[in-house]
């Protein structure tokens, strides 16, 4: 009986000592697993006779009962000390101040195409919508960019794995032109048979995509675009409409427009518009902002119009160029990267 009763104590140190389940669970198998010193002494009763075996058998049961008992209480004496240490972990400092939650706010981009689209809705423009997924016509024919058109390289633009039923590749647009001609074409067929036709005046906001990355230009950015069509619209029309609606934006009389020749398939004259502010950090340096024309005779004729009675302009502008113009932002770049803390300055 003392080496059952040696064995107990033995087994209750062994367990006692054991920093780690893993290292109890070794020193289990030492007195219960299949080689242990239990596993050896019920072995040994073969040896015995019938009444030997019932005493000697009852004895080491009752052992073992005690050498088990002692293992199931470390292993919750481990496991309480270690929920003991995962709370001490993670316990709350009450005496911290609260943490608030932040308030959404828009972003910059989606602020200045709302304020776009008010200044132009105030002038009597109606805003445009159209899909980003277009057809080669939409997107460069009916604007008089034929294929092969070397115009075309300057609207690199990505194309998606479907076609049209012309079998040519879709693309995702690279200007908001044609959501002008899918608007004009609409409307001249609306009001087809009135004489004259009312005008057509429209923005066209959204997304576009080009094959374009730097600090100054983004794969993807957005565009608004104007059109106004009619019988008696001109360069004056323009200059007007999109001085009134650059004070408007920036907030200030004090600018000047310039418009610089330039050349664009879908107008004829085309110009770049510059603006120079009087004031300010940005004074006196003229800065572009705009592509503009009056539209050319062949996309008037795709709008579905005569264009000996109908003549017009259109302009298109970046809203990140005029963001970081207003904002004072340096890095296009900036407002596609989610930083938190460049975000929160405009909300």
């Amino acid at each position: 009986m003392d080496d059952l009763e040696q064995l107990v104590e033995r087994a209750e140190r062994e367990f006692g000592a054991a920093p780690t389940p893993a290292e109890l669970e070794n020193a289990k198998a030492r007195f219960l697993g299949k080689a242990g010193s239990v596993t050896e002494l019920l072995k040994q009763l073969a040896a015995l006779t019938p009444e030997q075996k019932k005493t000697r058998g009852a004895q080491i049961n009752q052992t073992k009962q005690r050498i088990e008992s002692a293992l199931l209480a470390r292993r919750q004496a481990l496991a309480d000390a270690e929920l003991d240490a995962q709370l001490r972990a993670e316990a709350l400092d009450v005496t911290l101040p609260g943490r608030r939650r932040g308030g959404g706010g828009l972003h910059p981009v989606s602020r200045t195409m709302e304020r776009i689209e008010a200044i132009f809705a105030s002038m009597g423009f109606e805003v445009a919508d159209g899909p980003e997924i277009e057809t080669d016509w939409m997107s460069f024919t009916a604007l008089n960019n034929p294929e092969n058109h070397p115009a075309r390289s300057m609207q690199d633009t990505f194309y998606v794995d479907l076609k049209d039923e012309g079998g040519r590749w879709l693309n995702l647009r690279p200007h908001t032109s044609p959501m002008q001609v899918r608007h004009a074409r609409a409307h001249a067929a609306r009001y087809k048979g009135c004489d004259p036709m009312p005008d057509i005046r429209v923005i066209a906001p959204g997304r576009t995509y080009r094959v374009d990355s730097d600090a100054t230009h983004s794969p993807m950015f957005h565009q608004c675009e104007g059109l106004w069509i009619g019988q008696n619209v001109s360069f004056k029309d323009l200059k007007v409409v999109f001085t009134q609606f650059c004070r408007l934006f920036f907030e200030s009389d004090d600018l000047q427009l310039r418009f610089r020749p330039s050349f664009f398939p879908f107008t004829e004259p085309s110009a770049e518009i510059d603006i120079a502010f009087g004031s300010g950090p940005l004074r006196g340096r003229w800065l572009e902002v705009s592509g503009s024309g009056q539209v050319h005779p062949n996309v008037v004729r795709n709008f579905g119009l005569d264009p000996e009675r109908y003549i017009g302009f259109a302009f298109g502008m970046g809203a990140e160029r005029l963001a970081m113009l207003r904002y004072g932002v340096d890095d296009m770049r900036l407002f596609f990267e989610g930083d938190q803390r460049f975000l929160a300055q405009f909300n």
